[in-house]
This record gives structure tokens, sequence and C-alpha cells, in this order.
């Protein structure tokens, strides 16, 4: 392999199907270590990528304590175990791609960002679709002032059904507590998409949304605690034995079990979380969700909505001269100028479709491999600063929600940016 070194922590699915299959397929980076504590995981990637025996570790401080032997780090890890690895990391002098979110708390994202300050090391973040051409085009024509003076948008994601039931009422983001509030885990990248197409920070927010279909007492009638001893389960579009005991092995089938054989696949639906009833599970994050922000002027409206068909995002434009329609899932741009005939924009994504991405993380990865290559090199389109936005606005849609309030952007950035700073002093002293 050709390209700079890269250490890797995490081989779950991102670590697995996206960074390690950018090394395999473009040889633009060399990963030369791997930490993963599970260990068909760990062995299996690492020899895919033929990591040697003395490079695969259990525990990421082991790989850290042998000194720093690459460029970069990628960190994959689940998102309660971004912090810890991603300061010492950078106290060791690597360089850093971080999935997102950044923490599952506030706090937590505000420190990454402060150290990464302290230390005087880059930090990019995984927000993919910012790489994408579809995202970039939207933004081009905003920014060139085609529909004239920006107005304000519309901006839809809509989850899907079956993503709803695999990833936040079975899987690993269905508690706030144990992760963090859905619209931060599954919508930062919207929040971080509006922020950057406006070009500006949001001014003020508020936001309503809660958890109405997947609850025990919407349990129909003869429905057991898993779908495997269920008598009315053929009856469901929820259904384990529909999603997982199909003839693909991909994602999401691939999340559930490290044995892909169909025996193996029933195994994780009797025994794990994945083969739950969605009525009978511990979820508590929103279901539905929607989102209202003022821009200095510009509104913008987000819905994330879990009860539709189809997993994708749509946004509209509001400006001045016109509207942009823009459709994600088929990667298509509407320009509708007024008093002029529809323009249609398709647009090809160029690198393959990445867990739904549109490229966007091969993209991202390019990226990568350009700041590793050059210590001067500050222009990252998904930086920690500019990431930080989106996480802001995040958890004040949040709170929001919770308290029924209208929160003022400027003050609860600057009082929390300050209250994590002082308490950082306070402990280095």
């Amino acid at each position: 392999m050709a390209g700079p070194k890269v250490v890797l922590i995490g081989a779950g699915s991102r670590g697995r199907d996206i960074y390690s299959a950018y090394a395999l397929e473009t040889s633009k980076i060399d990963i030369v270590a791997l930490a993963e504590p599970n260990d068909q995981r760990r062995n299996s990637l690492a020899e895919k990528l033929k990591i040697s025996s003395d490079r695969r570790f259990k525990d990421w401080k082991d790989l850290l304590s042998v000194g720093k032997i690459a460029d970069g780090v990628i960190i994959a890890t689940m998102d309660n175990l971004h912090v810890e690895p991603a300061i010492e990391f950078m106290k060791a002098g690597y360089d850093i791609l971080l999935e997102k979110p950044i923490d599952r708390t506030l706090d937590g994202a505000i420190k990454v960002y402060l150290y990464s300050r302290k230390y005087k090391k880059r930090v990019m973040v995984a927000h993919v679709l910012r790489y994408t051409k579809f995202f970039r085009k939207i933004r081009e024509l905003v920014s060139n002032g085609i529909v004239g003076d920006l107005i304000g948008i519309e901006h839809k994601e809509n989850v899907g059904y079956w993503h709803m039931a695999h990833s936040f009422v079975r899987g690993n983001w269905r508690s706030r507590e144990e992760t963090a509030p859905m619209i931060l885990t599954k919508s930062c990248h919207d929040m971080d998409i509006i922020y950057w197409i406006i070009g500006k920070k949001c001014s003020k927010i508020s936001s309503f949304g809660n958890l109405m279909h997947f609850r025990k007492e919407k349990m129909p009638a003869g429905a057991a605690e898993r779908c495997l001893d269920c008598k009315v389960e053929d009856e469901c579009p929820y259904s384990a034995l529909k999603l997982y005991l199909n003839s693909s092995t991909g994602w999401p089938q691939n999340v559930i079990s490290d044995d892909l054989s169909y025996e193996g696949r029933l195994k994780a639906l009797r025994e794990g979380p994945y083969g739950r009833c969605v009525y009978n599970c511990d979820n508590d994050v929103v279901d539905h969700q929607v989102v209202s922000m003022d821009f200095e002027g510009i509104n913008v409206n987000f819905t994330m909505q879990a009860f539709t068909f189809e997993m994708d995002r749509r946004i509209r434009i509001f400006g001045s001269k016109g509207e942009i329609q823009g459709h994600f899932g088929k990667n298509e741009i509407d320009v509708l100028l007024f008093g002029k005939e529809r323009e249609k924009i398709q647009i090809e994504s160029g690198y393959i479709d990445t867990l739904g991405h549109s490229g966007g993380d091969f993209y991202m990865l390019d990226e990568f491999v350009k700041m590793l290559g050059d210590s001067r090199y500050e222009s990252i389109s998904t930086s920690i600063g500019d990431s930080l936005e989106s996480h802001l606005m995040a958890w004040a849609a949040e709170e929001s929600r919770l308290k029924n309030i209208v929160i003022d952007m400027d003050i609860y950035r600057l009082e929390n940016i300050d209250r994590v700073e002082k308490s950082l002093e306070k402990s280095d002293e």
C-alpha cells in the first residue's frame, strides 16, 4: 500500500466497511495497526489489511504505548468512547479523523475542541454529507446567488421505518442516557449541512418531538417479546425475521452477529437485542422531531421522521429569485427560477455509494489523506471547530424540546464553551 500511515481504532461497521474498505480499494492509506476489543473482529480485519500480529491490539492504550507509529489515527469507536482516545492521541502527536458525533455529551465535544487548540492538532469529524457531490452542488448554487437572496430552508431527514427499528429501537442508539438524543446521533449531519449551506451561525432555535409509537402500550394483541415467538409477526412491518433472515448479509444484517450464516443470525435473534419486539424494548429516543431555527432572519425548518418508506434526505431552498429542490436519495436537484423553465441537475456520485452516503465517505477520506500529506493544510471541510456548531445546535434543540423554550444560541454557545474551558483550566491547575 501507498500513502500516509494510519492506525485504526475500532473494527465495527464503520471501521470495517468504510475505513478499511477505502484502504483496500484505493491504496491511498496504509493502515499499519488496529485496536479492537473483539478478538474475532480484530483478527479478521487485520488479516484482510495484512497487519502483523504485533500491531494488533485489544485496547487502544496498548497501541498508544508503542509510540507514534503513523501519521494519523481514525477513531471509529462507539460514541461514548471518543473523548479519551482523541485527547491521548493528540497528546502523542497524531492528527485525527473522528467519527461523529464528537461525543455523546456536549461537554465532551467542547473538550475535544479545546484540546485540539491546546495541542495544535488537526481533527476532522466524519460529517460525510459535506463531501458528497450532491450537497456541494446545493451549496455552490446558493453561494453563487442563483436563487437570489436566501430566505429560508425546509430540510427533511426520512429515517426509514426499518432503519428506525434497527438502530434506534433495538440497536445501539436506542437510549438517550446510554448514547445521546436522536437529534444528535442521527441528525447532527443535518444540523451541520444547514449551517454549512447558510454560511452563518444559528441565532435562535426551538424544537418539538417525542416517542409516539414504539412503546409497550402499542404492542398488538398476540405479540410476543421476541419476533421468533410472535403469532402476528407475519403482519408486522418491523419483523426482525423479515429484516435479518433474508438473503442479504450486508448492512444491517452484519451488525447483529459475527456469524452471518442463517443459523448464526437465527441464534442472534433468539438471544440478542435485535430479535426483540419493537414494542418491548428499552428504547426512549424520539421517533419524530421538528426543529425551527433562525439564522439572522433566514428561517429554517428541519424534520426528522421515522415513519417513512424511504431512507433519504430532501431539501427545499427558497430565495428571492427562485427555489431549489433536492432529492438526495436520487441525487437529483431541480432549480426553479421564477419566470423560467425548470432545470434538472443529475448528480453522479463518482465513488461507490457507501452506506447511503452517496460516496461521501470516500471523498472525506481523500481530504484526510490530503491533510496528512501536508502539515500546513488547514482548510479542512469538517474541522472540529465547524463540527462543534452542529453539536451545539443539536443539544440546544434537545433542551428546547424538553423545556419547551426558545434557545438564544449566542448565549447558549458562549456560556457552554466558557463553562467547559474554565473547568479544564481548573483541573489543570
